[in-house]
């Protein structure tokens, strides 16, 4: 019935952007700068590796004092390459803030184009179905956010209409 007349279509976003070149050449520069930067991560773990070998080789003929000093040292070297990881792959690194600015106007154009596409061809929805059906398009007349609000008020005055009459009924009785 009503879903008959709803015009929607999928498309596989994934794949789109696979096959389109910029999109392409902006994560080979990307996977440069992660193979970079998971290399600076391994050396300075290597680094901290050799100052814990060092240390542990030495402890026998080290003072209290310059073993507390070493290990100091370590666990400084550890919180700076932690810091490291998370400024380069942590939730606001630069691998997530790379990755937006590289692939951002390649979304802008397929999103365009999807908008375009769908003007064209009168589709109520298309949908992404490389990310569980993510709606990429939803025609204004399906929007039914104002009919929710409207609904929404329409019951809060019922609400404060049944109080008044409870009120106005309980200074009734008492009176």
């Amino acid at each position: 019935e009503v879903c008959d007349l709803i015009e929607s279509n999928n498309l596989d976003m994934d794949y789109i952007l696979e096959n389109v070149p910029e999109y392409k050449e902006a994560e080979t520069q990307l996977n440069g700068r992660v193979q970079k930067w998971k290399s600076e991560i391994e050396q300075k773990m290597a680094a901290i590796e050799d100052m814990q070998r060092n240390l542990d080789n030495e402890r026998a003929l080290l003072t209290k004092e310059l073993i507390e000093e070493r290990e100091e040292e370590i666990a400084f070297q550890e919180k700076e390459l932690f810091d490291y990881q998370e400024k380069r792959f942590g939730a606001r690194g630069d691998l997530i803030i790379q990755k937006s600015i590289l692939v951002k106007p390649i979304q802008d154009q397929v999103f365009t184009a999807i908008q375009d596409i769908a003007e064209q061809k009168r589709y109520d929805f298309i949908l992404d179905k490389s990310s569980d059906l993510t709606i990429l398009f939803a025609d204004k007349r399906h929007d039914i956010s104002d009919l929710v609000v409207r609904a929404i008020m329409r019951s809060e005055r019922r609400e404060q209409l049944s109080k008044k009459e409870l009120k106005s009924n309980n200074y009734g009785n008492n009176g």
